[in-house]
């Protein structure tokens, strides 16, 4: 039984918080401006694209992008998300043009979705694109179309949003100084999510393909249907259902298309080898930083061996790695002091997002040297707007 005393501290410290947050969105709401654009893509697609741009035209700003499947929610220029109660606050700090795009399918955005969509290295018609040729062309609509940026883009992505990360790497824009995959989708027939040394992971795979996979038929702003398995005992659950074909024919019915792909190439064949990033990543031009956490239940192979690639495949690539003791993407949250009952004394995801993603990102629009920790004035650059009354 909690005493009163310790009542009174998680109070205070939830006021806090609260008036914490607070102060950080009512900071960005005041000192920035939301859009939203439909960019056009070579092929004639759009895709819903938010875009949060200073109000400060003194200077011009970097640009920092997201591409994801799982929506860039709120949608409607007048509504805003909850960026300052994670780490995306501290680039809204240092003046980023923010940008999130629903990628090709999903969502408010056109066009028909893939999972993991192959990489075409021999694009030669208007008709041939791949998430690279995306990325490519909303980077492009980017930096021609937004007012006061300074020509320089960075690309992050946390999961299936790493993935996407990847191939903006693949793209190979000019203005694309920077990218950082985190616990990236990489390889999902030996490593990552749905196979785990090439052991089908049921579980995994259907929790996430029952919810993600249903498809799309036109844009919306509404949440997919959703498959409630209506227990709390998930291996009695899976045990009833019985052998692997029971799963579709019961509940999927044939309507999820990745999970019936899945099944057709049981082996690691070309068509998993076509879907593998870990195969295509030669002469990458932008610095890149890829993030991992040791305790990734979902993603943790996939940092590594994008990494090991990047350095054997594309050796003159700026590459580095960052591992840590985390979760899946628990360094992008607000408190990373403890993993389960191990305390670590001090909040790593603070430490990792003010001393090395934040410098990473803001060095190379600037100067792309080949030592993302000579620049040693990021930080205390942020503290230093944060004592100016922005945000904290």
């Amino acid at each position: 039984m909690k005493t009163p005393l310790l009542h009174c501290f998680i109070l205070l410290a939830s006021v806090a918080h609260a008036q914490s947050n607070y102060q950080d969105s009512s900071w960005i709401v005041e000192n920035y401006v939301k859009i939203e654009r439909q960019i056009p893509m070579r092929d004639g697609v759009k895709l819903f694209t938010s875009i949060y741009i200073p109000k400060d035209t003194t200077e011009r700003h970097p640009v920092l992008l997201t591409r994801t499947p799982y929506s860039c929610a709120p949608y409607g220029e007048g509504r805003w998300p909850d960026f300052w109660d994670g780490f995306k606050k501290y680039y809204f700090r240092e003046g980023y043009i923010m940008v999130f795009q629903d990628v090709r399918g999903r969502w408010m955005s056109e066009g028909e979705f893939k999972d993991i969509r192959p990489f075409n290295p021999h694009k030669t018609k208007a008709t041939d694109v791949d998430e690279a040729s995306d990325t490519y062309d909303a980077i492009d609509w980017l930096v021609k179309t937004i007012p006061h940026n300074n020509g320089n883009v960075g690309v992050s992505g946390i999961s299936y949003p790493g993935f996407y990360a990847t191939m903006a790497a693949m793209s190979n824009h000019p203005a694309l100084k920077a990218v950082s995959p985190q616990a990236p989708v990489t390889d999902w027939f030996f490593g990552d999510d749905w196979h785990h040394n090439g052991t089908f992971m049921l579980m995994d795979a259907f929790n996430f393909y029952s919810n993600f996979g249903y498809p799309r038929p036109s844009p919306t702003t509404a949440g997919g249907k959703s498959f409630d398995i209506k227990t709390q005992d998930n291996y009695n659950w899976y045990l009833e259902t019985g052998a692997i074909k029971n799963f579709n024919e019961k509940y999927l019915h044939d309507s999820v298309a990745f999970w019936n792909d899945i099944f057709a190439h049981p082996n690691l064949d070309d068509w998993w080898k076509a879907r593998n990033p870990i195969n295509i990543v030669k002469d990458i031009k932008p610095a890149v930083l890829v993030v991992g956490g040791l305790f990734d239940a979902e993603d943790c192979f996939g940092a590594w061996r994008l990494y090991e690639a990047i350095e054997k495949k594309s050796p003159a690539t700026n590459n580095r790695l960052v591992i840590g003791p985390w979760s899946h993407g628990q360094w992008s949250g607000q408190n990373a002091s403890a993993l389960g009952h191990i305390r670590f004394g001090s909040n790593t995801a603070a430490w990792y997002q003010n001393n090395v993603e934040l410098p990473f990102f803001n060095h190379y629009p600037v100067t792309r040297s080949n030592d993302i920790f000579q620049r040693t004035e990021s930080v205390a650059s942020t503290q230093s707007m944060a004592s100016k009354g922005k945000i904290g």
